[in-house]
C-alpha cells in the first residue's frame, strides 16, 4: 500500500484514495453505464500501420500458417488444418494462441434498438464540427462494440510482440537517449548490477515537463496492467470463465521486492496520471457547460440526465 506525498506535486496518496473513492469512481461507473458512452465505434480490421503482423498471437487473431493440403490425413481434412502449423510442434505457444484469440475476441452483439438509434447519432454527429479527423468512425469497415460487454481485462496479448509495442511507446516519445534503458525492460542489454540508478538519474536530469511526460506514458501503462490483474481469467470449466483479481500478477508486476523498488514507482505514476486527467476535465468544463452542447443519442431524458452527471463529475474536479 503506497502512502505519502507524490514527486512533483504537493498531493498525498491518502487524499487522493479518499476523493476518488467517495467522490468520482461511483458517479464514473454510472456514467459509464449510459448509452453516449457505452457504445464505441472502431474499425477492427484496421492492420498495424508499424509493423507487419509477425505470426504471434495478437488480439485480433491467433495468425497460424497451415500446412499444405496434401500432407492433411484425409480422415481429417473437414476439420481445421491449422493445427496442422508449425505452431503445433509448440503445443504450449499454440495453447496460448488459441486463448489469446479467445480472451481477444470483441463481444459484438447489439440489440436492434442500439442499432437504429446509431444512425440518428450519425446524422447529429454529421451536423457538427469535428477539430480533427477520426479515421475509424468514418471508414466503411468501422462497427459499434458495447463497451460494457468488453471491459479492459486480461486479453491473452503477452510476450515479444507486447514488449515491442511499450519498448516503442517509451523510446519514441519520452526524450530518452538510446544508451539510457528503462529498469526491467525485457529488451534490453544485461546492465549488471544496475537496477535502474543509472535511468533514474537521467529522468532527475530533465526539465520538468520532459519528466512529467515520462510519468503520464508510465502512469498508463500502470493503468492497464492493474486493469488485467483486476480482471483476470482464473480459470476456465465447462465452457464457463471465471475472471476476478489475481494476487500473483499483481504482485509480479508491482511489489517492491520482485520489481527491485519498480513497481511502487509504476503505481505513484498512476496517481500522478489520475491527477492531470482531473485537471484537464476542470479545463474543459466550461465547453460542456453551455447549453447548445448535448450528449446526444436521440433519447431526450437519458441524454439529459447524462449531462447532469457528467457536470457533476466536473464540478467535483474544480
Amino acid at each position: 500500500k503506497l502512502t505519502g506525498v507524490l514527486d512533483d506535486c504537493l498531493c498525498d496518496i491518502e487524499s487522493i484514495d479518499d476523493f476518488n473513492t467517495f467522490k468520482i469512481f461511483p458517479k464514473i461507473q454510472k456514467l459509464q453505464e449510459r448509452d453516449y458512452f457505452r457504445y464505441y465505434k472502431v474499425n477492427l480490421k484496421r492492420p498495424c500501420p508499424f509493423w507487419a503482423d509477425d505470426g504471434h498471437c495478437s488480439i485480433k487473431d491467433c495468425h497460424v500458417e497451415p500446412c499444405p493440403e496434401s500432407k492433411i490425413p484425409v480422415g481429417i481434412k473437414a476439420g481445421s488444418s491449422n493445427k496442422y502449423s508449425k505452431a503445433a510442434n509448440n503445443s504450449k505457444e499454440l495453447e496460448d494462441c488459441e486463448q489469446a484469440s479467445k480472451l481477444g475476441a470483441v463481444n459484438s452483439t447489439l440489440s436492434n434498438q442500439s442499432k437504429e438509434a446509431f444512425i440518428d447519432w450519425a446524422r447529429y454527429d454529421d451536423s457538427q464540427d469535428h477539430f480533427c479527423e477520426l479515421d475509424d468512425e468514418r471508414s466503411p469497415d468501422a462497427q459499434y462494440v458495447d463497451l460494457l460487454l468488453n471491459p479492459e481485462r486480461y486479453t491473452g496479448y503477452k510476450g515479444p510482440s507486447a514488449w515491442r509495442v511499450w519498448n516503442s511507446i517509451y523510446e519514441e516519445n519520452c526524450f530518452k537517449p538510446r544508451s539510457v534503458y528503462r529498469p526491467l525492460n525485457p529488451l534490453a542489454p544485461s546492465r549488471g548490477g544496475d537496477d535502474g540508478e543509472s535511468f533514474y538519474t537521467w529522468l532527475e536530469g530533465l526539465c520538468l515537463e520532459k519528466r512529467v511526460f515520462y510519468k503520464l506514458i508510465s502512469g498508463l501503462h500502470a493503468s492497464i496492467n492493474l486493469h488485467l490483474c483486476a480482471n483476470y481469467l482464473l480459470e476456465e470449466t465447462w465452457g464457463k470463465p471465471r475472471w476476478g483479481p489475481n494476487v500473483k500478477e499483481f504482485t509480479h508486476r508491482f511489489d517492491p521486492i520482485e520489481t527491485k523498488g519498480e513497481g511502487p514507482r509504476r503505481l505513484k505514476n498512476l496517481y500522478f496520471l489520475y491527477l492531470i486527467e482531473l485537471r484537464a476535465l476542470s479545463k474543459v468544463a466550461p465547453y460542456f457547460e453551455r447549453s447548445v452542447v448535448d450528449l446526444y443519442t436521440g433519447n431526450g431524458h437519458e441524454d439529459a440526465e447524462s449531462k447532469a452527471l457528467l457536470l457533476d463529475i466536473f464540478r467535483d474536479t474544480k
